[in-house]
């Protein structure tokens, strides 16, 4: 189990922009479309990645929480399905349906959305408030597969209650650790 961690892009980036295929909905999903009132949550994550399993609830738990304070979240797979086929379209339905997924779950299958988010491992996180300006990357939590340290969502939870308040959002943050994005050759 590969452990690599965050690119930690530069707080203030703005979002960019992104227009891709919804597994779960069948529809092609814009930035714009999911954008929340108050803040959007974009996570990269995947199928197959044990850290992400891991924080599957955790995530579920966290969208369902800030939901209806306006914040929206959505998933994006951007592996290469080629070589990890766990990792696919319609796998990616089975996932979302499995885990009650209450967003999005986007295929992001030429890989161009996780470049320029700079995304490196599954999960990597990154909260933006409404004006779409990045106020928080790095991880869920502390916790990971086998340290015992049970999912909490802290780190998030803690940014998203700063933004949703109008309160500062500390800018030291955590990178998140997890496998990989799996890059085409």
């Amino acid at each position: 189990m590969a452990r690599t961690p965050s690119n930690m892009l530069p707080l203030g980036t703005q979002a960019p922009a992104f227009s891709l295929l919804d597994t779960v909905s069948g529809e092609t999903l814009s930035l714009d479309q999911i954008q929340g009132k108050e803040g959007t949550v974009v996570m990269f994550i995947c199928n197959h990645c044990p850290f992400v399993k891991h924080v599957f609830t955790g995530i579920v738990d966290l969208a369902n929480d800030y939901v209806d304070k306006g914040v929206s979240f959505v998933a994006i797979s951007s592996n290469d399905v080629e070589n990890y086929p766990d990792d696919s379209p319609d796998l990616m339905t089975k996932v979302a349906a499995e885990q009650n997924f209450p967003f999005a779950y986007l295929y992001d299958e030429t890989q161009e959305v996780a470049r320029a988010y700079d995304a490196a491992c599954t999960p990597d996180f990154y909260i933006f408030d409404k004006s779409k300006s990045l106020v928080y990357r790095g991880q869920l939590d502390d916790s990971r597969p086998e340290n015992g340290i049970p999912v909490s969502g802290k780190d998030m939870r803690s940014a998203l209650e700063a933004m949703c308040n109008g309160k500062e959002i500390l800018p030291t943050q955590k990178p998140s650790i997890g496998c990989n994005i799996k890059w085409k050759s």
